[in-house]
This record gives structure tokens, sequence and C-alpha cells, in this order.
């Protein structure tokens, strides 16, 4: 396991990739098993997966990303899908909590409706937007467990949801928020680490000068 500094600095979005290489089941079962620890608002689990690796489907996905070559050499493609309706399966979430006596039947019932009030009080913008927000949270921590896993990825916002939602039959509660190349990277093709931004540029504490 690579430290966390070391992990952070050898991440970076991959732009060509071995073609060829399997990335084994076990390897997705052990990033998605620690990817469940990801954070989500009242902890709701927005986040939803779609996993292509059969060559015929990521090609039909290439032509809905206007053919980008990497999904091409990509060991895998991977979606990364908000639930729009997630706040709707918060019982199943906490329902345990209170069996077990975790929760108070008193504190459940508040969980309830704050949940629903929230989501539904501020109405659908809102509800994708909080999709897009806490599903991009744990696409980056998958990033971050593939990476520690030996596998490179690259994300991706360069295609036709719409043309995708159709293609892979995805439910229309699930909004497409990410795609996700991933595969071993092809280092003889490595761009250089593109210039970052010194701190005192983006960081402020405390508040903004008028």
């Amino acid at each position: 396991m690579t430290d966390l500094k070391t992990l952070i600095e050898q991440r970076h979005s991959a732009n060509n990739f071995i073609e060829g290489v399997k990335i084994p089941k076990e390897d997705f079962d052990a990033i998605f098993d620690l990817l469940k620890l990801a954070p989500s608002c009242f902890n709701i689990q927005h986040a939803n997966y779609l996993v292509i690796t059969d060559e015929d489907k990521k090609e039909a996905l290439r032509e809905a990303a206007f053919n980008q070559y990497k999904i091409h050499t990509a060991s895998a493609a991977v979606l990364v899908l908000g639930d729009k309706e997630a706040y709707k399966k918060v019982d199943s979430i906490y329902s345990g909590m209170l069996n077990l006596k975790m929760l108070s039947k008193i504190d459940y019932d508040k969980m309830m409706n704050d949940v629903f009030n929230l989501y539904e009080g501020r109405g659908q913008e809102f509800q994708r937007d909080e999709a897009i927000r806490n599903a991009s949270l744990s696409a980056m921590m998958f990033m971050m467990i593939a990476k520690d896993k030996g596998w490179d990825t690259c994300p991706m916002i360069g295609f036709d949801n719409e043309r995708v939602s159709k293609l892979f039959n995805i439910p229309e509660n699930l909004e497409p928020v990410l795609l996700i190349t991933m595969g071993k990277e092809d280092t003889s093709k490595r761009r250089m680490r593109g210039y970052r931004r010194p701190v005192g540029e983006f960081v402020t504490f405390e508040t903004f000068n008028k």
C-alpha cells in the first residue's frame, strides 16, 4: 500500500493506455468494497457505477464520447452515476440502525423528516445538484483507490449524456456525472504534468477582501 502523499503525487490523468490489459474482477471487488466508505450527504450514498469492459460495448461508448481514442485502449470505461432520488431510499439506510437500537425512534423519525424536507423542499434542481456533488466525491475516491491498486485512470465529461443513457438503458433517476477510463498507462506517451497554481493563488483564509 502506497502512503497518501506518494499516492497523490503519482496519480494523474492518463491519456494513453496499454491496449489489451485485463483488470481482474477481484480488483474491482476490492476497489468497490473500500469505496463504500466514501462520504455522502446524510450517508444516502448517491453514487452508482456502471463498469464496461466488453470491447464491443466500449466501442459503442467511444462513439457516444466523440470517438476519444483513450476509451478504445483503456481496459475499462467506468460511468459514474448520481441517483437523483437517493433520498427516497433513506429508510433502507437507517432502518437497520433503528432495529439494532443504534438510533432511537425519535432520532430515526427526525432523520427521515430532515432528509425529505431538505430534498423535496429544495426541488428537482437541488436533487440533481446533490447527485452530481456526492457522486463526484465518490469518483475522486475511486480514482485514488484504483491508483493504490496499480491502475491508472482519467476522468472525462466529454460524452453525450442522452446517447449514453439510451445506449446502456440507464434509469432516469441516475444522472451520468463522469466517465472514468481505467487501465495501465502507456508511459512512453505520457504528457508532462500541467502547471499548478501556487497555494497563495487559490487559498484564502477567513474572508475575501472587498
